[in-house]
């Protein structure tokens, strides 16, 4: 075997091979649901990720007899550190074949960098916000990944326990079935909440987004209701703009349900969307010069079978107090009407008990376990 070779990223053929490796680990593997190419060349460009006012990012790739076996990505999130009174080294986006050489390598790679810049904890896989993969895979590898969240191989969570990586928090999703009907405890709690406490659910259009100033609205709750969950910083004026002009006017707003009270203010958001697995899956990295249309179509004219939900936040003040069963209430009609049998969370922390337990009348099963693993640098 030859040597290892691990580079930071200093010229397009790198970056090219960081970004391809994924299709030979990948290759076959009909659970793996491939990134845009576009999106992740975005991710190291500061002017279309304004992340880099407050971070560092390094890629690195990995090498052997000049053919890529292993890529990862060093993150120091200036913010979160200051935050959470930390001096923590995230790595990021990472793949490897299964060797432990290469594993090793390149987290040694992270270490080392993560040293010289004065950090003391290395620990991922964490992305540089809330809104990037994050939480190695540790269960349920059969099921198919999304496009939101990270699918790996069986062998990936063995390399981190072998290179000395302990849990430091673990994650679970939540998969749901539709009932044809609003549960009576939804109904029931959604009346109240209309009636008594006076809030009411906004379908937001395009213009509420951009013009009327929702999109910033719904960001600043996520900003204050996500304050305390793990890892959290928030988002940058600069940060909301890309997310409002690059996702919530590509969604379906019919699925994203906005929680009002008495007052007008936003208290509660859920954003949710149809699966798109399968049409990023056909499109397989690329939106020209045919990738775009599976995308379209599952977005516009026929959805998958299954919802993706991606985001759910409360505003602290009105937490408990019937938001989610509004949420409920409203979505469930929509989702019988395109046709979805089932829906499934984004990744919500195991011992978040308060947003766990919401699922309890839709009897949820809990799926694709991940994990964040951490390890003191010496």
């Amino acid at each position: 075997m030859g040597k290892i070779d691990v580079v930071k990223i200093g010229c397009k053929r790198e970056m090219d091979d960081f970004i391809r490796l994924p299709y030979s680990i990948y290759n076959n593997c009909p659970q793996y649901v491939p990134d845009l190419e576009s999106d992740v060349r975005d991710i190291f460009n500061p002017k279309k990720n304004p992340a880099h006012e407050f971070s560092q990012i390094q890629p690195f790739v990995a090498y052997r007899d000049g053919v890529a076996v292993g890529r990862i990505v060093g993150i120091i999130n200036r913010k979160a550190n200051e935050k959470w009174k930390e001096q923590n080294v995230r790595f990021s986006m990472i793949e490897f074949i299964d060797d432990l050489d290469v594993s090793k390598a390149l987290i040694d790679a992270v270490s080392q960098w993560g040293q010289s810049q004065g950090m003391d904890k290395i620990h991922g896989p964490l992305g540089i916000t809330d809104f990037d993969k994050e939480g190695m895979l540790v269960e349920d590898f059969h099921l198919t990944g999304s496009m939101n969240t990270i699918y790996n191989p069986d062998y990936y969570p063995r390399h981190m326990e072998e290179l000395g990586f302990g849990k430091e928090v673990d994650w679970v999703q939540i998969r749901v079935s539709i009932p044809h009907e609003v549960p009576a405890k939804y109904v029931r709690v959604a009346q109240y909440a209309r009636e008594q406490l006076g809030l009411s659910v906004m379908k937001i259009t395009y213009v509420d987004v951009v013009k009327r100033g929702y999109g910033k609205k719904i960001f600043n709750l996520l900003n204050e209701a996500y304050q305390p969950i793990f890892g959290f910083t928030e988002f940058s004026p600069a940060q909301v703009d890309i997310f409002v002009n690059k996702y919530l006017r590509l969604i379906d707003l019919q699925l994203v349900s906005v929680v009002l009270n008495a007052e007008h203010e936003v208290v509660g958001v859920a954003v949710t969307m149809s699966s798109l697995s399968k049409a990023m899956q056909k499109a397989n990295g690329h939106l020209w010069p045919t990738g775009w249309w599976p995308l379209l179509k599952a977005l516009k004219w026929q959805p998958e079978d299954n919802a993706e939900m991606l985001l759910v936040a409360v505003r602290p003040d009105y937490q408990g107090y019937g938001v989610n069963a509004l949420f409920f209430d409203d979505l469930i009609p929509i989702y019988n009407k395109k046709g979805f049998q089932w829906a499934e969370t984004g990744p919500q922390l195991e011992d978040n008990v308060r947003e766990l337990t919401q699922w309890k009348v839709l009897k949820p099963e809990f799926v694709k376990r991940r994990r964040c693993y951490c390890k003191r640098l010496k």
